[in-house]
């Protein structure tokens, strides 16, 4: 119990983590390992504010535990120890904005304890970096400012083995990567990009472009949600062939006359050919509340008749041979793009800048994908 023996040592420990479950988990372990000082009337405990302060003295020793969802949940205190459990649950603005400043003027201590989660890469970034720092820190014979752990469930002395064999057994491959043996995977194995990929075939500005239209992924639901919003071009490039270029991704949570002017507005910015839109959802509706804006915007609907995977694979692979680009930096997309798998699970929200992408670049190169692909000749709706 590190907070406990800091504490004994006269340190200000803040411990912080989303759910109230973990507080009181972290609670019972202080209390219990601190109990005979709190009967002998060294230390008192306050039930209700989860905090533990000496009896006597000046110090300003203690343990305080609160729960932390984003930054302004944490702000109000101070310490020279904080402690971020389960820190991929958190707003990275917990520590940016909070808990950084916070150990400034005492030049304090942060542990950061997280799962590897596939949905908020905030965590597995900082502890990359903080390797990256450790390792030059090493190189240079300095004593490094950062240490990174990494720790499996086998790891753990009180699991069962045989338990952690038995439910093993029960994982898929993924979620056995991530929860057992804790590795940090930005990219789900089984999708169709992977950030690799599109690292190498980044670039900075796009040549002079013959077409470009915006990608439309309609919200399911007609009162709120996110809607899905490319922008993407074509070019021919000396070697004759056809080159997709990814320009924007404007994406935005709103009602329907919200993304409908967000994408009028991309129309006009890039002055693009078309706004293509799929319409599943609301079938004409989708049609008529973008003509509510802007009636002069062309606008072709299209129909998901095939699973989203099968359509996109055309366009994965099209990257993959080097001839689609991202202009930039879109990591909302980006993710969606190197996470999004064929799921049977119901509870897996819809990846509509995903969609709203393949539909842009299944429309600039439509012909392109039936012909040079290869073994990916099949119609895309």
């Amino acid at each position: 119990m590190l907070a406990t023996i800091k504490l004994l040592e006269g340190r200000r420990i803040l411990y912080a983590t989303p759910t109230q479950e973990q507080i009181g988990k972290f609670w019972w372990e202080v209390t219990t390992a601190l109990k005979p000082v709190i009967e002998a009337g060294v230390y008192r405990k306050n039930e209700t504010e989860h905090y533990i302060v000496p009896v006597h003295g000046e110090s300003e020793a203690r343990i305080k535990a609160k729960t932390a969802w984003n930054a302004n949940t944490l702000r109000g205190d101070w310490a020279d120890l904080l402690i971020l459990d389960e820190y991929q649950l958190m707003d990275p603005e917990v520590w940016s904005l909070v808990g950084a400043p916070m150990l400034l003027d005492n030049d304090g201590d942060v542990i950061f304890i997280y799962t590897s989660d596939q949905k908020a890469l905030h965590a597995s970034e900082l502890y990359k970096k903080a390797e990256e720092l450790q390792k030059a820190a090493e190189a240079n014979g300095e004593v490094p400012r950062w240490a990174v752990f990494h720790f499996t469930s086998f790891d753990n002395p009180h699991l069962s083995r045989e338990a952690l064999e038995e439910i093993s057994s029960d994982m898929s491959d993924l979620a056995y990567r991530l929860e057992i043996m804790a590795e940090d995977l930005d990219d789900d194995p089984r999708a169709l990009w992977t950030r690799e990929t599109i690292k190498e075939t980044r670039i900075l500005h796009p040549p002079a472009l013959t077409r470009i239209v915006v990608g439309v992924d309609p919200q399911g639901s007609v009162i709120s949600g996110e809607t899905g919003i490319v922008v993407a071009g074509v070019a021919e490039r000396p070697d004759g062939l056809l080159h997709g270029y990814c320009l924007e991704d404007a994406s935005i949570c709103g009602t329907p006359t919200v993304w409908a002017g967000q994408a009028v507005a991309m129309y006009h910015k890039y002055e693009a050919d078309a706004l293509v839109c799929e319409r599943n959802f609301g079938g004409d509706m989708v049609e008529n509340t973008i003509k509510s804006v802007d009636p002069r915007v062309p606008v072709k609907l299209v129909t998901a008749s095939r699973g989203k995977m099968a359509r996109a694979e055309p366009i994965s692979t099209l990257m993959e041979k080097g001839r689609i680009h991202h202009v930039g930096e879109f990591p909302s997309l980006e993710n969606e793009l190197c996470q999004f798998v064929k799921t049977l699970s119901h509870n897996q929200p819809s990846p509509n800048r995903y969609d709203a992408y393949v539909w842009a670049f299944t429309e600039l190169m439509l012909e392109y994908c039936m012909t040079e692909v290869g073994s990916i000749n099949i119609p895309m709706w």
